[in-house]
């Protein structure tokens, strides 16, 4: 492996991991926006723009960006969170100039006023999409209620209303905004050579304009709330718990991510074999997410409405007692194990390795290996467990349930 970083005179940085015994090259623009930078009126922008960026350029429309992807074999896709848009392309090497002049180009794009309307319908059709979905409705009230005004709280989707009130001035001014070369990060990891990658940058993004933009960064704390929503149609009740965690800039978040995989793992977890395996949930998983100077865990069950009540009362007393009841050796050894697997194969791919390389560049300024993540989860001891659990403590949480009944109660 061979890690190379560099910045462009306009401020774009340049990362990559480089493997002659890969088989194909990943690539990736970064870019330091998502919806926690959007202002009220400009909720659902990033995700909207997401979807922009492909419908076409002064030099191709949607059908050719398209086309030209598939031409060259390439997987190619976008995503939006709360704190990041990242464009990204896997190809074979042969075919990197052809991938990187495609991606270089749509992240240039013309926002036609035309596309802008017709992709708005998609965006309020994918928007209806997701509130028939009761676990999406539940996750996504019960950040914004964990949140409440902190800017993590959105969805990354927008509502209706936002979204139907959104303009193609918006969008461009969003656009100048947050997409300058200082705010963007390019990442490449698999089989390439260094020279190559710089050529590329420099020919395809050089001569690309604008400044960074400023994200605030308010400390959020958790509402500690609940509040159950009646969906008198559905057949499940959904519960779902989120207490504040580790933030992404700590080293405590491979702590965070063991005690999660330890509580609420698909399999062998203690929620697991409290709630799944006597048949009192169909669904119970934790989960910790990293955000930039903030963290979560959250928690997700599914039963039937007979259950909801004392599932929650159930997951009370699990998280309550890890007082008294905390994390042992063996524990720590199978998650650890799990999770570091599950790290080594997903990062055996280069389009996997381009992501990590991207993110941790972007909000680590950092190169990270393989070897280094191992290293730092096989540090973790059972008195960092119990630290984190003290500093971060799962419950009390924020819950919302929704489902056929709201005759539910906060557990005391």
């Amino acid at each position: 492996m061979r890690f190379h970083h560099a910045t462009l005179e306009n401020g774009l940085q340049v990362v990559a991991e480089l493997n002659d015994q890969a088989h194909s090259v990943g690539l990736g623009f970064f870019v330091k926006a998502g919806s926690r930078d959007e202002s009220q009126s400009e909720w659902g922008l990033s995700h909207f723009l997401e979807h922009m960026i492909f419908k076409g350029t002064e030099k191709r429309d949607a059908l050719q960006v398209n086309t030209d992807l598939d031409r060259i074999g390439a997987k190619h896709n976008a995503q939006t969170s709360e704190e990041d848009t990242i464009y990204h392309v896997t190809v074979l090497p042969e075919y990197l100039p052809q991938a990187f002049e495609i991606l270089a180009d749509i992240l240039r794009p013309s926002l036609r006023t035309n596309d802008f309307e017709t992709e708005k319908q998609v965006i309020l059709e994918e928007i209806q999409m997701y509130d028939d979905n009761p676990m999406s409705v539940a996750y996504e009230k019960a950040k914004a209620l964990h949140f409440g005004t902190h800017p993590l709280g959105r969805s990354v989707l927008g509502t209706l209303e936002s979204v139907g009130a959104l303009q193609p001035d918006q969008m461009r001014g969003y656009f100048k905004t947050h997409y300058g070369p200082p705010n963007l990060v390019l990442s490449v990891a698999g089989k390439s050579n260094w020279e190559e990658i710089l050529e590329l940058a420099r020919k395809h993004s050089g001569n690309w304009t604008g400044s960074s933009s400023h994200r605030q960064l308010p400390k959020p704390h958790g509402t500690l709330s609940f509040e159950a929503l009646l969906r008198a149609d559905d057949q499940q009740m959904v519960l779902v718990a989120v207490s504040d965690g580790p933030p992404l800039e700590s080293d405590d978040r491979y702590a965070a991510a063991l005690l999660a995989t330890i509580l609420g793992d698909h399999t062998g977890s203690r929620l697991y074999w409290d709630l799944i395996d006597p048949g009192l949930a169909d669904g119970a998983e934790v989960s910790y997410q990293d955000y930039n100077q903030a963290g979560a865990y959250y928690t997700f069950i599914s039963c039937s409405p007979e259950e909801a009540q004392e599932n929650l009362e159930r997951l009370s007393t699990i998280f309550r007692s890890l007082k008294t009841n905390p994390p042992t050796a063996d524990d720590l050894e199978r998650a650890r194990n799990k999770v570091m697997a599950r790290h080594v194969l997903r990062n055996e791919r280069p389009g996997a390795r381009m992501m990590n390389l991207g993110l941790n560049w972007t909000y680590r300024q950092k190169y990270v290996t393989v070897k280094d993540e191992l290293e730092l989860l096989s540090k973790v001891t059972i008195p960092d467990l119990n630290r984190v659990l003290e500093e971060w403590p799962l419950w009390p949480a924020t819950v919302v349930t929704v489902g056929p009944t709201t005759k539910l109660h906060a557990p005391h």
